[in-house]
């Protein structure tokens, strides 16, 4: 079968050949075995098809490896996992400033900002070494999104109008330096360009390479707990509601799981699931 070309249709709807090393590669940055991984493989294979999802390759792949590893299991899923952080951006917000305060920043999520010309609100204001970075968070539901180069444009502009009123402000003791913008999908290569050209940040998924998003997350172990194998979709939105979006928060909150009238037994597979998880790293 590895020899054959079987040709997957991504998430934008292009054909692509199917390669078993990028699922073995995906499988082994989960931390799965590799035995682990051979048993994913053998599930596999005779159910490829030509035209067959990438969308349905990974829930194949996520229910076997669920069977032998939970834990892999949940870090396999990280990426569809920020997704069903939605269908607002908040939850989002709030893993960007947990991910920048592990990298030893002071943060804000929704700030109120007033420009030289018009007010504007920022996702994320996060402040270290006496400088301070303004940071739009582009969250979607949809993971073939692209953010353009109209993305970029439009928050430089937005980040220059606040930064000429904040740094002629005396009262401010740090310097607004640059703006940032923060996306779970991707940019197209002209928004790279124009933010490397600007002086504005990017990071996404998989950008810059070996430190996107996903690589923050498993290096500080910051997981949403849509990651979570036991909890159901109705349990993680119920927790969203109430504000608890990683997976730490219910170590050092866990009161919130008996407020909501979770029964002691799945409190204690849940909390098992996190601090092993958390172990991982």
């Amino acid at each position: 079968m590895d020899n054959n070309i079987i040709n997957i249709k991504k998430a934008s709807g292009e054909l692509e050949p199917f390669s078993f090393q990028k699922l073995r590669d995906s499988l082994q940055r989960s931390g799965a075995s590799l035995k682990e991984i051979d048993k994913v493989i053998e599930y596999i294979k005779p159910k490829l098809y030509d035209g067959i999802t990438t969308k349905e390759i990974y829930s194949r792949a996520f229910s076997i490896l669920k069977k032998y590893n939970k834990l892999h299991a949940s870090k396999f899923s990280l990426k569809k996992a920020i997704f069903d952080l939605g269908p607002t951006g908040y939850p989002f917000e709030r893993l960007v400033g947990a991910l920048l305060k592990q990298k030893g920043f002071k943060t804000k999520v929704g700030v109120i900002l007033p420009g030289k010309c018009v007010t504007h609100e920022i996702d994320v204001l996060a402040e270290k070494n006496n400088f301070t970075y303004a940071i739009e968070c582009k969250f979607h539901l949809k993971p073939n999104y692209a953010n353009n180069v109209k993305i970029p444009l439009y928050i430089n502009s937005r980040f220059l109008d606040i930064q000429e009123q904040w740094n002629k402000n005396p009262e401010k003791k740090s310097v607004l330096k640059q703006g940032w913008i923060v996306t779970n999908t991707k940019f197209t290569e002209d928004a790279i360009n124009y933010a490397k050209c600007a002086g504005l940040s990017l990071l996404s998924w998989d950008y810059p390479k070996n430190n996107g998003i996903k690589n923050n997350i498993d290096k500080y172990g910051l997981y949403p707990i849509t990651v979570l194998t036991t909890l159901t979709k109705r349990e993680k939105n119920l927790l969203i509601e109430n504000d608890v979006i990683l997976t730490k928060e219910l170590l050092e909150a866990s009161l919130i799981l008996n407020k909501l009238g979770f029964p002691e037994t799945k409190i204690r597979k849940v909390l098992t699931e996190v601090r092993d998880l958390c172990e991982l790293n």
